[in-house]
């Protein structure tokens, strides 16, 4: 039986309807999993049955988060926020966490993760982020790796790419900012952008900035294998 794999799906605002990407459900099937869209319910009793039946949780990338959750109120280069998303998102991954089951979690799921850890983030990266950055929002097609990452030697990252520099994607204007001490920043830009975070209490919840289902479409393969390590993580969880 391949893993089911619950994908957080995106809301646009002022629509009652869901989506997802069709690069992570790609990305997901490739790998070995089974990917199911999750909408964003809020009883207890319904979010501790979707915990318990899915195999792994994959926090997709959409819209902003708000700040409020972080002690903030908005900047003014906060973009769209959808509230039901971060409550639903932020609970689900409790319970996710809880049962330590895997996570992988992308671009606006890197800061979700921190978030539900204490950590914070920049609401608007460009205008409160000093020195000299990077192009984090890239003019170039979605698969295009345009900047690199350095790795933390040993880290679950480097475990699953092999690599101790990462030529990545970038579409995000904000970022993790102050990571807990029970994470790891895993991941940094030349500039000093936090790239990836992952958990040192759990087997398996990673997140990353960038886009690598993007970048697994177009075959790149330390993103083949960041997706593969996930769904084998995943089986591994469905089969005890």
């Amino acid at each position: 039986m391949r893993p089911i794999i619950g994908i957080t799906a995106s809301k646009e605002l002022g629509k009652d309807e869901y989506n997802v990407e069709l690069a992570d459900t790609e990305a997901i099937v490739r790998a070995g999993g089974l990917p199911i869209m999750l909408p964003h319910i809020e009883g207890q009793a319904e979010l501790e049955e979707l915990a318990e039946h899915i195999d792994g949780l994959f926090l997709a990338g959409g819209w902003d988060i708000e700040p409020t959750l972080f002690g903030e109120e908005p900047h003014p280069g906060l973009g769209v926020i959808i509230p039901s998303r971060d409550r639903f998102e932020l609970e689900l991954l409790e319970k996710v966490l809880e049962k330590n089951k895997p996570v992988l979690a992308i671009c606006r799921g890197a800061q979700i993760l921190n978030i539900a850890a204490g950590g914070d983030m920049y609401q608007d990266t460009p205008s409160q982020l000093a020195g000299n950055l990077l192009q984090h929002q890239q003019r170039a097609p979605k698969e295009h790796g345009s900047h690199f990452v350095e790795v933390a030697e040993g880290s679950l990252l480097h475990r699953l790419t092999d690599s101790l520099k990462l030529k990545v994607n970038s579409r995000h204007h904000q970022s993790n900012r102050h990571v807990p001490e029970h994470y790891l920043v895993s991941g940094i830009a030349s500039d000093g952008v936090i790239e990836a975070i992952e958990s040192k209490e759990h087997g398996f919840a990673l997140g990353l900035q960038w886009h690598p289902e993007n970048m697994a479409r177009a075959g790149d393969a330390a993103s083949l294998r960041i997706f593969e390590g996930f769904v084998s993580a995943c089986t591994e969880e469905g089969d005890e």
